[in-house]
């Protein structure tokens, strides 16, 4: 699996995108059940999924980067 890689598609929105390479050899209910684990414990959700001539899958996951911003304290009014 690859590294997560950041990018800003909109104004406001980053995104955190995800490579893995799943082998020809796994069925397809692993392949689901896999994909469902990472969207339900990791907030993934599939941005594209690619088939190569040899059989392997190329998938991308992304999941959106929620920063939070600092309140701001006042000490001593």
């Amino acid at each position: 699996m690859a590294a997560a890689a950041r990018r800003a598609l909109r104004p406001g929105v980053e995104w955190e995108f995800d490579q893995v390479t799943l082998p020809r050899e796994w069925s397809r209910n692993v392949v689901t059940r896999l994909l469902v684990d990472r969207a339900e414990h990791g907030g993934w959700e599939l941005a594209r999924l690619r088939i190569a001539p040899d059989g392997t899958r190329r998938v991308v996951l992304r999941r959106k980067i929620i920063r939070q911003t600092r309140p701001w304290v006042m000490i001593g009014v």
